[in-house]
């Protein structure tokens, strides 16, 4: 019988062993923290020393494995503040690059994004099934950016995705992310790229705090609010970075281009009125 290593190793490249070694770090088969001992990792794969070195190297540069001196490379860890940074960069660079594209996506486009938030709901209670059904209707959107753009966000996504095959356990995540997703749809639907963009923004923000909350409570966000503030943003926070859900949230600009509705870390309000 042909075992997994025999497997792996059948036409084995740089490229495969990177593809499979970042595969088992993304869904935490290789834990935060393991050891990456090229001599277990050869014999494992059943490959030899250089091209797994050379795959090591490109996870390194990844930020999946980092190097210690004279201790051998090790499983990166899961960082509560690089979730967050990666969370900032997306609200900083997608919400724009997505209204800037919609009307090249194509009316096969809309349909994909339709059966995949429809998978959505029929996996909401099973988590790995959900995120993958999730991931698979935003990838519909973002195979239109330009490809430098893609690149950096689909980079960001691994840092995320690694959080969240540990962390997301909130009970209403689910069903938040299908509510804001099928308001998206229908933005992109309709052509809307403003209500595309701040739905994009609430969806960021919404997943951001529910994923670095439910890994710290306590955490104080600071690249976040940043990326917020440059949108005009507004969220309740004491002034250690501390927010309490759900959130109250408001944009400066009044323009009813985002529904009204709370998610389980958000409270959409209206812009305070301002004064003549």
């Amino acid at each position: 019988m042909t075992t997994p290593a025999r497997r792996t190793r059948a036409g084995t490249t740089v490229d495969a062993l990177y593809r499979t070694l970042r595969e088992r770090i993304v869904t935490g088969a290789y834990s935060p923290g393991q050891r990456m001992s090229q001599e277990q990792l050869a014999a494992e794969l059943d490959v030899s020393r250089t091209p797994l070195r050379e795959a090591l190297q490109r996870l390194e540069a990844d930020s999946l494995v980092v190097a210690h001196a004279n201790r051998g490379m090790y499983v990166a860890p899961l960082v509560n503040s690089e979730t967050e940074q990666s969370y900032a960069l997306r609200l900083l660079v997608e919400p724009p690059t997505v209204g800037a594209i919609i009307d090249s996506l194509r009316e096969t486009d809309i349909e994909d994004m339709r059966t995949h938030l429809e998978a959505m709901r029929q996996h909401r209670a099973h988590s790995r099934r959900f995120q993958e059904a999730h991931q698979r209707f935003h990838d519909v959107v973002l195979d239109r950016y330009p490809s430098n753009f893609a690149d950096l966000t689909r980079m960001l996504h691994t840092t995320i995705y690694r959080h969240q095959r540990v962390y997301l356990s909130h009970a209403r995540t689910p069903d938040d992310f299908i509510e804001s997703d099928q308001y998206f749809l229908d933005a992109i639907s309709r052509r809307n790229a403003a209500s595309a963009r701040r739905i994009m923004e609430f969806h960021l923000i919404d997943a951001a705090l529910g994923l670095v909350l439910d890994a710290d409570p306590d955490h104080c966000f600071d690249s976040l609010l940043v990326a917020m503030r440059g949108r005009e943003i507004v969220i309740e926070h004491d002034e250690q970075g501390h927010i309490e859900r759900p959130a109250p949230i408001y944009w400066i600009d009044s323009d009813p281009v985002l529904p009204d509705f709370t998610t389980s870390n958000l409270a959409l309000l209206a812009p305070p009125a301002r004064s003549s």
